[in-house]
């Protein structure tokens, strides 16, 4: 009996070791430092053992939990099972005392076969008793309870075997039961050292399985808690070593994406997630010296292609002046000398001209927009061109002028960019022509055309040819009306177009977005 105490208690202690010694290794591994996670592999490898670490002590909790119920079920049935044995030996025995006494004192033939079958009943739950026996305290206590019994049993033999057993006192002497307390005395006492002995060790058992039951609510929750840990300190580690990493990439990534070449990625987390912060880091260093190398070629090519440009446009001029200045030597009419000097004066002003558009050109615009009437910046326009007109005895003409649309404007630029469209138109056009100019909504934009009756245009004028004027058939032309004109256009979103018009002349199509807020603020006056 004790020894199945002990084995039960010894597998009780040695599944609370393992569960402690596993406890322990989960506590190292929740308390690991990130930094001995060094590489993604290992994180990914952590996070399996911590759920496989998990597996485990449910497993070995749930193993225990079952191993002590186990044992403890089967050491109660073999309790019980000694003990039923041993009150069936102590019935069997006073039975077979009492019934094969009578039977002999009646002179039963039957007695001795009796006799014998209740003996061979007592010998076998004593085998029984000796084969359910797991300790030697319970192997000494059958084996008193047997020498008792191998006592009572000698005495009863001679009941058999004593000629004088018949006598008259023998008899009523066996029917005593003082006697057969006497006879049986000797095997009562071993009995009931047995009996006391089964009794100690169920109560053993019970005070265990109260342990058990008392320490059960903490225990099983152990590994719902140990699950809640595990989960966090995974969390944790992903959330340092990969995720926290990543979006800082992420976010790095995307500032360099938009040109701020300049900005570091942290290096931290993993070792992937470092080279990954590094070779990005390293690639705006690169990126950030190609970027200036481009910058630098794209003004060493800017440059390269604006003076070109300025050397021819000036160095005509400056011929022109030099060629009139050598004139004032040889001039033999005074009333020639007007007409050279306004030959000058007007080349300089050509060269003032152009390097007033060539700085517009070059310079970003900001334009500032309010709310205007693209008519009304045309009018300007075409008041800035009088005198010319007049000159030229040029009609214009507004066949259709919606002058009440409103769009968003910056009028100082626009009415630039309309001069010098409205320019070219006066220039082309012959003496006694007429120009046609006409503003029709279309939708949510307003449509401004300008025709002309001249030749046409002799080149195809293109929204983006860079430093490059376009050609010019005009003495004092510079070339850069049509590129300031798309120019404008562009920074106000509006659109710029040449083609042909009916006429056979050229006809520039301007196309302006209307003012959104017009349609409401008639809305809420018509409402008014």
């Amino acid at each position: 009996m004790s020894a199945g105490r002990a084995a039960a208690g010894g597998a009780a202690v040695r599944s609370d070791s393992r569960a402690q010694s596993l406890a322990k290794r989960g506590f190292i591994l929740a308390h690991m430092p990130l930094a001995r996670l060094r590489s993604l592999r290992s994180l990914l490898l952590a996070h399996e053992l911590a759920f496989l670490f998990l597996v485990i002590v449910t497993g070995a909790l749930g193993g225990a939990w079952a191993y002590f119920w186990q044992k403890t079920s089967a050491e109660s049935v073999r309790i019980n099972q000694l003990t039923y044995s041993s009150l069936q030996i102590r019935s069997e025995l006073f039975r077979q005392i009492k019934e094969v006494t009578y039977a002999r004192l009646s002179g039963n033939a039957n007695a001795l076969t009796l006799y014998g079958e209740y003996s061979r009943r007592i010998d076998k739950h004593f085998n029984m008793l000796r084969q359910l026996s797991e300790s030697a305290e319970e192997d000494a206590a059958v084996q008193g309870m047997q020498r008792s019994y191998r006592v009572l049993q000698n005495d009863m033999n001679n009941i058999f075997s004593d000629p004088y057993f018949i006598s008259r006192v023998v008899p009523i002497k066996i029917l005593d039961l003082q006697y057969e307390q006497i006879m049986v005395g000797d095997f009562e006492k071993s009995q009931s050292q047995f009996e006391q002995l089964l009794r100690d060790k169920q109560q053993n058992l019970d005070a265990t399985l109260a342990t058990w039951t008392r320490y059960a609510p903490l225990i099983l929750p152990l590994p719902i808690v140990v699950a809640i840990g595990l989960i966090v300190m995974a969390r944790r580690w992903l959330k340092r070593g990969f995720l926290e990493p990543m979006k800082e990439i992420t976010q790095g990534a995307r500032l360099i994406s938009i040109g701020d070449v300049g900005y570091v990625i942290p290096q931290t987390g993993v070792t992937e997630m470092t080279e990954l912060s590094r070779a990005i880091n390293q690639m705006a260093v690169d990126l950030s010296r190609s970027r200036d190398a481009l910058v630098e070629s794209e003004k060493s090519g800017a440059l390269g292609a604006l003076v070109p440009v300025v050397a021819h446009n000036i160095r005509n001029p400056l011929a022109s002046i030099r060629a009139s200045a050598q004139l004032l030597d040889h001039v033999d009419d005074k009333a020639e000398i007007p007409e050279i000097k306004n030959a000058i004066i007007d080349t300089v002003d050509r060269l003032g001209r152009w390097v007033s558009a060539l700085v517009s050109y070059l310079h970003p615009l900001k334009p500032h927009p309010v709310p205007r009437s693209p008519t009304v910046i045309v009018d300007a326009a075409v008041k800035l061109l009088d005198n010319r007109l007049r000159e030229r005895r040029i009609a214009v003409a507004h066949p259709q002028w919606d002058a009440d649309a409103v769009a968003l404007v910056d009028p100082d630029l626009m009415e630039q960019a309309v001069y010098g469209l409205l320019s070219n138109a006066v220039d082309a056009s012959p003496p006694g022509a007429s120009l046609t100019l006409s503003a029709v909504r279309e939708g949510d934009a307003l449509r401004i055309t300008i025709d002309d009756e001249g030749p046409g245009m002799p080149f195809e004028p293109q929204p983006s040819s860079g430093f490059t004027p376009g050609p010019t058939t005009k003495r004092f032309g510079t070339g850069l009306g049509i590129p300031v004109a798309f120019k404008v256009c562009k920074a106000h979103g509006w659109k710029l177009q040449f083609g042909r018009s009916e006429r056979g002349g050229t006809r520039v199509t301007v196309t302006a977005p209307l003012h959104v807020e017009e349609e409401d603020e008639e809305s809420e006056k018509s409402h008014a």
